[in-house]
C-alpha cells in the first residue's frame, strides 16, 4: 500500500494543491498535524485534507491552538498574530473537525504523531540528544513526526548509539533499525528551500520516497495580503526560513 506522507500544511492550499497533484496514485494519506496556522487558507485546507482517501490525520499545535485549547501567549508574536487571526476565519465545521483530532496513533511498525512521541502536540527534535530520549516513548520500529519543518531521520543504532542522516535523499529503504522521521513542511519549509516538501511511502517494501516541489508561492503571498497577517510570514514563504 502506498501511503502519502503531509505535514505542516498551515493554511497554504497552493502549496496543498501542488503536492496532491505531484504525488500521482497513492492508496491512503497519513497527515502529521498542523492543517491550519500562518496561511491565508484554513477552511479550504481543512476541508481538501478531509477529502483524502483512507486519511489519518493528527493534531498539531496550530491546530489546537485555533480551536482555543492553547493560549495564544505559548506563541511568538507572529505566530500568536496568525493564531488570533486563524481563530477569526475558522468555520463551525473546520473548528468541529479539528477538535476531534487524535494526539498519537500507531499504524503497524508506525507511530504517528506531530511533535514527539513524548509530547505529541508541541516538542522540537532539533537534535540527537532531544531524539535519544524520545526512542525511550514509543515502541514501534518507526515513528514518524513533523513540527520543526525540516527533514530530518534520526537512526538509533547498535550500542544505543544515535545517528543523525537526511531523510530527503530520492529513495531510503527502512530497516530494522529503529527510525525517527520527519518528512518537512507542505505549507512552511524551514530548511532554507521553499519548495513543499512531502514523502510516499510504501508499507509493503518499507520504502521512503522523499519529494520536493516548487509552487506558486507568489498567489499565496497575495492571498496574505488580503489578510492581517504579518509580513514576515510572506517574505519567509519565499526563502523558505
Amino acid at each position: 500500500m502506498r501511503v502519502l506522507i503531509i505535514s505542516d500544511i498551515h493554511g497554504n492550499l497552493t502549496a496543498l494543491e501542488t503536492v496532491l497533484a505531484d504525488a500521482g496514485d497513492y492508496d491512503s494519506v497519513w497527515c502529521l498535524g498542523d492543517l491550519v496556522g500562518y496561511g491565508p487558507d484554513p477552511n479550504e485546507c481543512v476541508a481538501r485534507v478531509r477529502e483524502l482517501p483512507n486519511l489519518t490525520c493528527l493534531m498539531g499545535n496550530h491546530d489546537k491552538a485555533a480551536i482555543g485549547e492553547i493560549d495564544v501567549n505559548a506563541f511568538n508574536t507572529d505566530a500568536r498574530l496568525a493564531v488570533s487571526w486563524t481563530q477569526r476565519a475558522l468555520s463551525d465545521a473546520s473548528r468541529r473537525y479539528l477538535k476531534n483530532l487524535p494526539e498519537r496513533i500507531v499504524y503497524g511498525d508506525y507511530t504517528l504523531v506531530h511533535a514527539s512521541p513524548s509530547k505529541p502536540i508541541w516538542e522540537y527534535i532539533l537534535d540527537r540528544n532531544i531524539a535519544a530520549r524520545n526512542f525511550n516513548h514509543f515502541d514501534t520500529l518507526y515513528c514518524l513526526v513533523g513540527h520543526t519543518h525540516i527533514p530530518v531521520m534520526y537512526v538509533y543504532g547498535e550500542y544505543n548509539t544515535l545517528e543523525l542522516r537526511p531523510a530527503y535523499d530520492d529513495l531510503l529503504q527502512f530497516s530494522n533499525e529503529r527510525l525517527i522521521v520527519n518528512p518537512g513542511s507542505v505549507g512552511q519549509p524551514r530548511d532554507s528551500n521553499p519548495d513543499a516538501a512531502y514523502a510516499l511511502l510504501d508499507l509493503e517494501t518499507n520504502q521512503w520516497e522523499y519529494r520536493r516541489v516548487p509552487y506558486d508561492i507568489a498567489e499565496t503571498q497575495r492571498r496574505m495580503e488580503t489578510t492581517s497577517l504579518p509580513a514576515r510570514l510572506r517574505a519567509r514563504l519565499g526563502r523558505g526560513w
